[in-house]
């Protein structure tokens, strides 16, 4: 797993081909605030997040966000233990981010 800026995050993904965009927040978070192209699970419904996790393709890059970068560093740690190999989080979740969003609030 590596921590990872907004402006390391940026120009990986503009290099980046294989990858996928993880919001780790709740459904409702989700809906109100996203960055673009991410998909949803749901870190505090753990059943449904590990299952999850494990559909996920292993070969992949997963750059990894929260709302501050606490649950999304634990979701890299727990996806490294069960076998992916690119994990990103990134420091200071959206809350910080100065980049494009979507959702009902932007």
């Amino acid at each position: 797993m590596s921590d990872i800026n907004q402006q390391k995050w940026r120009s990986q993904l503009e290099s980046e081909k294989d990858f996928i965009i993880l919001d780790v927040r709740t459904s409702e978070e989700f809906q109100e605030l996203r960055l673009p192209n991410s998909i949803n699970i749901d870190f505090y419904n753990p059943q449904d997040f590990m299952q999850e996790l494990e559909k996920l393709d292993k070969s992949k890059s997963y750059y990894v966000y929260c709302r501050t970068g606490s649950r999304s560093a634990t979701t890299c740690d727990l996806m490294k233990e069960i076998g992916f190999a690119k994990t990103y989080n990134l420091l200071g979740g959206i809350t910080e981010w100065e980049g494009e969003v979507e959702g009902q609030n932007k």
